[in-house]
């Protein structure tokens, strides 16, 4: 009964929550719990880069308001060869790019596969 009336309190207080507060929740939950992200970049229909173990891709912010750039930034391992898998000498880099020119597909490896 007590652990019901646990899963009901939670379910009240995560419903009463705006959007923009689950969205952070369930960004905070994924980073804590880790991710194996994948992001490609595109030179028409060529893949140009692939960044591995990305944990999250974030929007950046104006210095002066709350407004959105139009680019993404994170922190992957640079496929150098894009063989899809981290070799010896591929090491975390910082990257981003915009929204307005580079085609990209980011993804979430599954496990144990190979791409």
């Amino acid at each position: 009964m007590k652990r019901l009336s646990l899963i009901l309190l939670t379910l009240l207080l995560a419903s009463s929550c705006t959007q923009e507060t689950q969205n952070k929740f369930g960004r905070a939950v994924q980073n804590w719990t880790g991710t194996d992200g994948v992001l490609e970049i595109y030179a028409g229909d060529r893949l140009v880069r692939r960044f591995l173990e990305i944990d999250k891709l974030s929007t950046a912010v104006s210095t002066r308001g709350s407004d959105a750039r139009p680019y993404r930034f994170g922190y992957g391992i640079l496929d150098l060869n894009l063989n899809g898998q981290v070799d010896p000498g591929e090491r975390k880099v910082y990257f981003e790019f915009s929204d307005y020119s580079t085609p990209y597909v980011f993804f979430e490896k599954p496990k144990n596969a190979q791409l």
